[in-house]
């Protein structure tokens, strides 16, 4: 679809706005750019992880295209997997500018790296069960339980214990022009890194119905 071919236009554009157009934030400085990189990313592997969930319940509720539906929930939740990659790094870069150390066991963090190894055992069961007759069913059930635990790390844990993280960022200096570049810049970079998301999901599909028809091919032979 050509709407997610204009990634290739905004991510130039946000990279540009994050860095000359947005002001730094009151007290935080220039380390607060990063903003516009570190969000955008958890957005997403949050968004892909939920993707993952959905299309494993309709694997499990459909008769139709359960293979394309199995297919389709391992790579969001792949896609998904790299963005929480970038999601720990640039937290960990967030965290030696702010406070000093690349990690100091915040809840968020801690609560994003659990998450992040409840879908690299994901990944692990999946691929262990290449020859299992029942593969799609027993990964979409643990997809499943993985997105309804999901926003208890994300949402919940942060807010229960007290944290290091900072609420939204917002410019101090009594301006509110400077105030409303931040927020545009940081929704624009969100929109931005959901569509390369879309890109990407996008590919990955078309690569695995390849995939599908060269096994259906190679049977009917």
């Amino acid at each position: 679809m050509l709407i997610y071919r204009l990634v290739f236009i905004f991510m130039p554009v946000v990279i540009y706005m994050s860095f000359m157009w947005a002001p730094p934030a009151a007290i935080l400085g220039d380390a607060s750019r990063i903003l516009y990189f570190h969000v955008p990313v958890a957005w997403v592997s949050v968004a892909a992880f939920i993707v993952s969930g959905i299309q494993s319940i309709l694997f499990l509720v459909s008769e139709n295209k359960r293979r394309e539906r199995e297919y389709m929930a391992y790579n969001s939740a792949a896609a998904g997997m790299v963005f929480t990659i970038l999601t720990v790094i640039t937290g960990s870069i967030w965290a030696k500018l702010s406070w000093g150390s690349y990690w100091n066991w915040d809840p968020r963090e801690t609560s994003i790296v659990v998450l992040m190894l409840i879908y690299i055992a994901y990944l692990s069961l999946y691929s262990s069960l290449k020859e299992h007759p029942n593969r799609g069913g027993i990964s979409s059930v643990y997809l499943i339980i993985a997105m309804i635990t999901m926003p208890f790390f994300i949402f919940i844990i942060p807010r229960i214990y007290s944290s290091l993280h900072p609420d939204t960022i917002i410019n101090q200096e009594g301006k509110i022009h400077l105030e409303a570049a931040m927020r545009i810049t940081l929704f624009a970079s969100i929109v931005t890194f959901t569509l390369l998301y879309g890109y990407i999901y996008r590919l990955m599909n078309r690569i695995s119905r390849l995939e599908i028809k060269a096994e259906e091919k190679h049977y009917d032979i």
